[in-house]
């Protein structure tokens, strides 16, 4: 169906073209300012590291309901060879085929397009098959490493996991702030726990997948308001799925990467940050999450560390 007009209107209210200049490829990541970061290094006071990416492996997150998306194919294409001679030091090395967005990534801002456009009035044919993204591409991103804060959702409601087709709201995302004991501000990573993993870690990849909660329509502006520099939750859709809007499909993907110009991730493991944040009290940190830099990408897999 045709974007309705609370799209639009949405759009209009959050929308970041031409607020860094016509030729901007990196959105909100301009929000990560070197302030920032020195204030993102000050949240450092156990040096307590938590992973937050998921395993690369065969059995992975995809199950085929996005065509293409392969999980990782793991290939030997050397085992102990000695390239030198014989009993000269020996190598392995291998291969990997996969999906950029397999598993814990970053959509990159060309990842969607609507109208015809990408972030910054791009037209969306700038997107090749044999080129992928000559523009806006994964690699132009800038370090992504700033204060990350967990919005805990789902520990908010009592649950160790939100129900499937929970839209989460601007006040559930307010409850957590409070929760977190922290207000969210300028140039933050906004990291968003529905538990809704738990079903992939369980062995369950069917019932990760859908019905999944996710965030709302309404949620942009909410980040939009407090110049968030990203968001990512520990979902495969990301969004509400299926959508809050009957026939509307990934509005929040094109809020966020075409109006906003802000990276979005999915699949991310919260749950151990989750426990972490709780038993030290606080729900800030330094999150560091570089995407790997593959030129005319529209994602990449990423493996954060947050620091507490």
């Amino acid at each position: 169906m045709p974007l309705p007009q609370e799209f639009h209107d949405i759009a209009r209210r959050v929308n970041n073209w031409g607020r860094w200049g016509p030729d901007d490829e990196i959105g909100t990541l301009n929000l990560i300012t070197p302030d920032v970061v020195r204030a993102a290094a000050a949240t450092v006071r156990s040096g307590r590291r938590v992973p937050l990416a998921l395993p690369l492996r065969r059995d992975g997150v995809q199950t085929g309901m996005i065509p293409g998306r392969i999980n990782p194919l793991h290939t030997m294409v050397a085992v102990n060879h000695e390239i030198f001679g014989p009993d000269t030091v020996a190598t392995s090395d291998d291969a990997v085929t996969m999906g950029l967005q397999a598993a814990t990534h970053w959509d990159a801002l060309p990842h969607v397009s609507h109208s015809g456009l990408l972030y910054n009035g791009r037209p969306a044919d700038t997107i090749t098959a044999h080129r992928g993204a000559t523009a806006l591409g994964i690699e132009k991103a800038a370090p992504v490493v700033s204060r990350g804060v967990l919005l805990d959702v789902a520990r908010v409601h009592g649950t160790d996991r939100l129900p499937g087709g929970h839209a989460v709201t601007p006040d559930d995302l307010a409850a957590a702030e409070e929760l977190a004991g922290t207000a969210v501000r300028s140039g933050d990573i906004v990291l968003v726990r529905t538990g809704q993993l738990r079903h992939y870690l369980a062995g369950d990849r069917e019932a990760y997948a859908t019905p999944s909660p996710g965030l709302s329509l309404r949620t942009p502006e909410w980040f939009h308001a407090r110049g968030v520099a990203a968001v990512a939750n520990d979902t495969l859709t990301f969004e509400v799925f299926p959508p809050e809007v009957e026939g509307l499909w990934l509005p929040v993907h094109a809020l966020h990467l075409v109006e906003m110009g802000m990276l979005q991730g999915q699949n991310w493991n919260l749950e151990e940050l989750s426990e972490a944040c709780a038993q030290e009290g606080r729900y800030a940190f330094l999150l560091s999450a570089m995407p790997e830099p593959f030129t005319g990408g529209t994602g990449s897999p990423v493996a954060p560390v947050a620091v507490l």
